[in-house]
């Protein structure tokens, strides 16, 4: 069967006064163009902690990178959109390309709407060796839970859905014991991890992770739950977007 002719490769325009030539460009505030890059104020807003403001570059490689200064003692260097969004405590859905906003005449624009995201090319995102293992988003660390017998802390992994429902439920009890454990049979009488064993858990970035925007969750369709009442659940599922 006859193929059509191929699609052109995507392709940023680059001009001698450097990138974002088109009228859509136009008004946003603080723009500023380098020989490879282009960058701009931007920010996301969270309802609870008001804005977290920074820096993004965009990269003729149509890489995105945002440097995050919403304190001076903020030590989170370079992020991506996505870890910035979620640095920000932004509640609700991920969705960065609506969060994430940038000033133009005065106002506060969502990415999508300005233009912006033209230059943006996935695969330069993904093979970027500074970022390529920090995209893991939706990734929640290994959790304890306290016995309210033996007071010994039990280890609760969080990979998917059911696992998280189970920590989520576990959480609530206040009477929880070691017999209620999800996993292997536990007792009371059984050894409690080590102190150097509980430091490790299961961190994308790096094994003795204290918490970092990689593998602390403030909240997602993965660890939220329509059926259940209790406030954590309620409050996130009415703030978040469709």
């Amino acid at each position: 069967m006859a193929r059509g002719p191929k699609r052109p490769a995507k392709r940023v325009v680059v001009s001698e006064s450097g990138m974002f030539t088109d009228e859509k460009m136009n008004n946003i505030k603080g723009l500023q163009r380098g020989p490879d890059f282009v960058a701009t104020p931007c920010g996301c807003t969270s309802r609870r902690f008001g804005d977290s403001t920074g820096i993004l570059k965009v990269f003729t490689s149509g890489l995105f990178l945002i440097t995050c200064n919403c304190s001076p003692q903020c030590q989170q260097g370079r992020m991506t959109p996505e870890e910035f969004e979620k640095h920000s405590m932004r509640e609700g859905l991920r969705k960065w390309k609506s969060n994430i906003w940038v000033i133009k005449d005065d106002e506060k624009i969502p990415l999508w709407k300005t233009g912006i995201l033209k230059y943006y090319k996935h695969a330069s995102n993904v093979n970027n060796r500074a970022c390529r293992t920090r995209r893991k988003r939706n990734f929640h660390r290994d959790e304890f839970i306290t016995c309210s017998k033996c007071k010994k802390d039990r280890r609760f992994r969080l990979r998917t859905k059911e696992e998280c429902r189970i920590y989520h439920d576990a959480l609530a009890n206040k009477r929880w014991k070691c017999v209620d454990g999800p996993y292997d049979r536990i007792t009371c009488e059984d050894a409690e991890e080590r102190a150097t064993r509980k430091i490790v858990r299961g961190c994308p970035r790096t094994a003795t992770c204290k918490g970092c925007t990689s593998c602390v969750c403030f909240g997602c369709i993965r660890c939220r739950f329509w059926d259940c009442r209790c406030r954590t659940c309620v409050d996130f599922m009415q703030n978040a977007e469709p």
